[in-house]
């Protein structure tokens, strides 16, 4: 049993998602789910949620290209939220120009940015900004460490395999925060739970299918890494992603949230050359034991305690909308968490501490 901190935080995650509305078939425009993004930061500001997070795509089926474009639009509309990257694809970007948009960021949310890193879970990133995937690992690695060099130093002096050197030049703005927090996001790789605990750096996990349990064995791994590198491992933060819906009812949350689940499910699963997503495949994942956190806000919040419980997450980011769903019902989805679900979840945890 893991020992986590004394206040677990919660939160939203999104890639921005624009397939077609299961039932007309339309798809909504990229401008319009941008614009519905920072009304949903908002509102989860509005009802004391902790973080929202965008993740990075590069596809037609997704409006995050740039996430820290989108969350300094909501930084002067919000107050307490803390706004991160879920994720920024490092491998495939400019680890500068990284530092520079989330410390900009952090100027304008007056401290509350943070950079989520990973690899990504597609990989149109590669062609698209001219990198091949035979240096998908060693990307990673380099412009991690340049990022982590920037983020300690205004004056930067490094070299690498694949990026032009840097000699003794400044990284501007600086953040507000010494130092910009840095996330590592993991799929489920041992090495990259290693990477993070060897590091120190707090680490986030995607849960989207299979048990949450599972995942035990590599936080263990992350923390016995930070452990042997000489950090402080009641101090490292573990973060978990999955997929889920609250709604007013159980029933309600599921038949809202499967219609547009199973439409992007299948898109993916066709690319992947993954069986067709069932409803019985979803009532099975959407079960206590299960990674899909799709209920009333009782039964949620049971299942982020029992997460909790087993994995010892500081934070546990819902993914609310995996298709297009009416607006008004992402906003609902998010009300419950912040109002209803984030309650309980602090009182269950204030009995187990």
């Amino acid at each position: 049993m893991t020992q986590p901190h004394a206040r677990m935080e919660i939160g939203i995650s999104t890639f921005l998602e624009t397939t077609p509305d299961p039932v007309t078939g339309q798809i909504m425009s990229h401008a319009e789910r941008l614009r519905h993004a920072v009304e949903e930061i908002v509102l989860a500001d509005q009802v004391g949620l902790d973080v929202y997070g965008i993740g990075e795509h590069h596809r037609a089926d997704y409006a995050g290209t740039a996430p820290a474009v989108v969350l300094a639009a909501a930084a002067g509309l919000t107050k307490q939220i803390r706004l991160t990257s879920a994720v920024t694809v490092l491998s495939s970007d400019d680890p500068v120009r990284v530092y520079q948009s989330f410390s900009t960021l952090d100027g304008l949310s007056n401290g509350r940015a943070e950079i989520m890193a990973g690899r990504g879970s597609f990989i149109e990133s590669f062609p698209l900004f001219g990198y091949s995937l035979d240096d998908y690992d060693e990307l990673f690695e380099e412009n991690l460490e340049l990022l982590l060099a920037i983020r300690a130093s205004e004056k930067v002096t490094w070299r690498g395999g694949h990026r032009p050197a840097i000699n003794n030049l400044g990284v501007y703005p600086r953040s507000v925060q010494s130092p910009l927090p840095v996330w590592i996001a993991t799929g489920g790789s041992p090495e990259s739970a290693v990477r993070a605990g060897t590091l120190g750096l707090p680490v986030a996990f995607a849960i989207i299918g299979g048990m949450p349990e599972r995942f035990a064995p590599l936080v263990n791994l992350y923390k016995q890494a930070a452990a042997r590198a000489g950090h402080d491992v009641s101090k490292l933060q573990i973060a978990t992603h999955s997929h889920g819906f609250v709604g007013e009812t159980t029933d309600q949350a599921a038949d809202l949230f499967f219609p547009p689940t199973q439409v992007q499910m299948n898109v993916i699963g066709r690319e992947r050359g993954w069986p067709p997503y069932t409803r019985s495949a979803f009532d099975e994942a959407r079960s206590l034991r299960g990674a899909l956190y799709v209920g009333d806000p009782e039964f949620v919040a049971e299942k982020i305690v029992l997460l909790r419980r087993n994995l010892g997450v500081t934070r546990f980011f819902l993914h609310v909308n995996v298709g297009t769903m009416p607006h008004r019902e992402v906003l609902r989805a998010i009300e419950l968490l912040g109002t209803k679900v984030a309650p309980i979840v602090h009182k269950e945890l204030a009995k187990l501490s």
